[in-house]
């Protein structure tokens, strides 16, 4: 176990790493959107691929961090029902879930969404509008998305078994953050 251990928190620093980097992409959106929004208004000039990277930001962030989510127990949950079972129930409830639905989810995504990214850069797709981006790299954001929420969701398994079956720390626990990676 103390292997896997080592997997999970090298998968763990590097979702974190990635999350942390979407604040940074956050703010590069907000500031390009408001230098297109300000030459807009002020020169009458905008630009469809200032639009566009906003949009590919955007999707960036939230396909790419998806795993971040996971990391920090940040996605969606129903906690009045979940705070009704026992730590241990509630993690066996993760494990159903993960090996149930985030697996096969992650597996068929990726699968889906690889054809088109080689398509798109074999292609050389472009956006249809005029001054437009390349597609392929929005649609990389897919498949690269899907396998790190993949990857976040196997190091969630080692945590969750190491509690049920070792002496690990309850990592659904609200008093139990995951600030030892960070």
């Amino acid at each position: 176990m103390k292997q896997l251990l080592v997997i999970s928190r090298g998968i763990d620093t590097l979702n974190a790493w990635i999350g942390k980097g979407a604040n940074w992409v956050i703010l590069a959106t907000v500031l390009i959107s408001a230098g297109n929004a300000l030459m807009r208004k002020f020169f009458g000039e905008g630009s469809n691929a200032a639009l566009e990277i906003q949009w590919y930001f955007f999707a960036g962030v939230f396909t790419l961090g998806a795993g971040y989510a996971f990391l920090k127990n940040a996605h969606v949950r129903i906690d009045f029902l979940s705070n009704k079972f026992s730590p241990r129930t509630r993690n066996w409830i993760d494990v159903g879930g993960i090996l149930i639905f985030l697996f096969p989810l992650c597996y068929m995504m990726s699968t889906l969404t690889w054809p088109l990214l080689v398509q798109a850069y074999t292609s050389g797709e472009m956006s249809f509008n005029p001054g437009g981006l390349i597609r392929w790299p929005v649609y990389a954001m897919l498949p690269a998305g899907f396998s790190l929420l993949a990857l976040q969701g196997f190091s969630e398994l080692i945590k969750r078994l190491n509690f049920i079956f070792g002496d690990g720390p309850d990592v659904l626990a609200h008093d139990h953050a995951h600030d030892a990676v960070e």
